[in-house]
This record gives structure tokens, C-alpha cells and sequence, in this order.
């Protein structure tokens, strides 16, 4: 599952695309689904408009992309991407951009797509730093001699220019821009590579590594969300390349100090965040072998997670409010595992503490 994304407006209304091209909706926060959509094309991305959302896109695999009109209920195809890969898509007041396995596609209405002036090179990810016109846009990928490729338009996506960013990797996957600081003008921009993460605070003239050394595990970084009104709260996320060091992140300093929110399993394939302030956070893995791919939920309030979790997990304890939020089973019904295991492990644990206290206490009678 790498489709997955939460109503701005309605935090009950998820929506998820699967491999299998499916889509599904939730009008209960994940409880209960309603296949929506039956495609052909694995579902690489679902994205809301921010700025009208009851829009909705979904890209595909070789498949172009799909529109929804009404929050997810009903979908129909879109022109002008047929046979494309839509990897990503963005959004500014006036015009909608969709990175593909070919450049950069414009729309001004969703339904109908033409090709940038940048119209080469398969474009993994893509961000709006400014919605209004001029509209500044920001996307990346991989070039044609397989090295690390980023792209900035000041005007729409009319032209482009070729960036040199400090920053690790051949191969960008993902791009999230925040909410304007209130002192500053320009969006916090995120880049995930295949070997790291990293910040820009000026429009990508500059980044700061956040992984490597004492940060971050170097992997990749395909998934990275801002909650709605905090432009140094964000959560990052990452399958792990195929190693044992993927997981979910947050940070609430900009990526000054980040803590691990534990996830079930480390290989997460999507993640979706509420409008909250304290934000639900949705949470695609893929299990291991032999295991299905499993969706999560878990309310955000700031505290440490309490884990390795089974069935549905427990709320964090309340470190920024006073009231703790639902509870995850509130939330999402999870659909693998028990605690029982972690459970047995610990009374075994108390069993041997037990032992051991009762045989130094003997041994000092004797």
C-alpha cells in the first residue's frame, strides 16, 4: 500500500490505494472501508487538495492518473497522463502539478494534463514553496546518468532550472513542503534521498543533513508530512531499503531532536497525517515474509510511545495537553497481531526476578 491520505477538512474520511490498483475509503477514521475504485495500475500516490478538498489524485503505475470530486466517493480517469507513471502530485491555488516517469504534467482543473517544459527524466517527487503566482515549484528525481536530479520553476512550471543541491544520494524520493513561518516568507522544504534526509529554510539554496552521524539512520526517506499549522512539526518515515532500519519519526524543532514513534513493523510504504493539532498519524507497512501489508493509526499527543505494538495500540502519554487522545482502537482497527507474546515475555521476566530475589534471600538466612 503506497496510496494513502486524510480529508484536511473531515479527519473520519481516509483514503487508500492498494497495489492490485483498488482504492478504498473510510468514512470512520479507518473502522470500517468501501471499495471506491477498481483499477488495473498499482496505486502509487493519493493526495488531497489543500486548497479545495474535495479534490482528490491518484497516481498509478504505467496508468496515468485518476480524480475524485467528492472527497473519494467517486472516481473517473484523467486525460492527457495515459501510459504515465504518476509517482507524486502537488498543488498550488491555480494550477496542479504531477511528477512522472517523464518530466513534470500541468493542469489547471485535474481532469486535463499536459507536459511541462520539463518533460524528460523519470521525476520521483514534487513540492509547492509558493501557491500564489509567481508559483514556485520544486521537484526531483533521478537524471538520465542515474545521479541525484532537482528542479526548481518560478513561474508555474513554464520553465525550469537545474539545481546542485548539498545533499547526499542518486536518487530523490520524496519532497514535502511546511507552513510559512511566521518570521520568515519562505516553506520549510524536506528532501528524502535513497541515503538520507535533509531541511531547507530558503527556498533549496541551502540544506542541513538530519540524518547520518548522531541524527537519523542513513536509508531512504520516502515519506515525510507537516501537521497543518506547525511549520517545525513534521514526521518522517522510511521501509528501511531493505534493511531492519526503517520506522516513523517526529520532530517538533525542525529536525533539531527527533523520536522514534515505534511503528509495528519497520518497512512503512505510506503515511498520512490528520489536520488535528494532534495529529492522527496513518501508517502503511508492508509485514514480513508470508505476512500481508497492514494499516495503523495512532494519536500523536507529544509523549513516549509505549511498544512493540500488536492489536490496536495505545495512545501516547500527554506531554503537550493535558487530555490524552482516543485511543487507537478508537482510531483504526489493526488487522495483524496480539500482544500476547510481549505480554508472556514479561511475566516470564517478573518470574525469573522472583526466583532470584527468593534464592539471595535464602542464601543470606543461611
Amino acid at each position: 500500500m503506497f496510496g494513502l491520505a486524510v480529508d484536511p477538512t473531515n479527519t473520519n474520511n481516509v483514503v487508500a490505494g492498494d497495489s492490485a490498483g483498488a482504492i478504498y475509503r473510510s468514512a470512520d477514521a479507518g473502522t470500517s472501508w468501501t471499495r471506491v475504485y477498481a483499477g488495473k495500475g498499482r496505486v502509487l500516490t493519493i493526495t488531497f487538495d489543500p486548497l479545495a478538498p474535495s479534490v482528490l489524485l491518484a497516481g498509478t503505475l504505467n496508468g496515468g492518473a485518476v480524480m475524485s470530486k467528492d472527497s473519494g466517493a467517486h472516481w473517473s480517469a484523467t486525460s492527457g497522463l495515459e501510459s504515465r507513471s504518476v509517482n507524486a502530485v502537488a498543488f498550488a491555488r491555480d494550477v496542479m502539478f504531477a511528477a512522472t516517469d517523464h518530466g513534470v504534467y500541468t493542469s489547471a482543473d485535474g481532469a486535463r494534463w499536459s507536459a511541462s517544459a520539463l518533460n524528460s527524466g523519470v521525476v520521483q517527487a514534487i513540492a509547492v514553496l509558493a501557491i500564489n503566482n509567481p508559483v514556485r515549484v520544486v521537484a526531483g528525481g533521478a537524471s538520465s546518468a542515474g545521479t541525484l536530479a532537482m528542479y526548481m520553476s518560478t513561474d508555474g512550471g513554464a520553465t525550469w532550472s537545474a539545481l546542485a543541491p548539498a545533499v547526499t544520494g542518486t536518487f530523490i524520493t520524496k519532497l514535502a513542503a511546511g507552513p510559512v513561518p511566521q518570521a520568515g516568507k519562505a516553506r520549510p522544504l524536506i528532501v528524502g534521498t535513497n541515503t538520507g534526509l535533509f531541511i531547507s529554510a530558503d527556498n533549496a539554496s541551502s540544506f542541513t543533513a538530519l540524518s547520518g552521524a548522531q541524527l537519523l539512520p542513513s536509508v531512504d526517506y520516502t515519506q515525510a508530512a507537516f501537521t497543518a499549522s506547525h511549520f517545525d512539526r513534521f514526521y518522517v518515515a522510511s521501509d528501511g531499503g531493505g534493511s531492519a532500519a526503517g520506522g516513523v519519526w517526529a520532530t517538533a524543532d525542525s529536525g533539531q531532536h527527533f523520536s522514534s514513534l515505534q511503528p509495528p513493523t519497520g518497512s512503512v510504504t505510506a503515511l498520512a497525517l490528520s489536520s488535528d493539532e494532534l495529529p492522527i498519524l496513518y501508517v502503511a507497512t508492508l509485514g514480513g515474509a508470508g505476512q500481508a501489508p497492514a494499516l495503523w493509526a495512532y494519536r500523536d499527543t507529544g509523549g513516549t510511545p509505549q511498544g512493540p505494538f500488536g492489536t490496536p495500540s495505545p495512545s501516547a502519554s500527554a506531554a503537550r495537553t493535558s487530555t490524552p487522545g482516543p485511543s487507537i482502537g478508537d482510531e483504526l482497527r489493526s488487522l495483524v497481531g496480539s500482544p500476547a507474546p510481549y505480554i508472556g515475555i514479561g511475566a516470564l521476566a517478573l518470574l525469573v526476578i522472583l526466583l532470584a530475589a527468593i534464592s539471595h534471600f535464602r542464601s543470606r538466612r543461611r
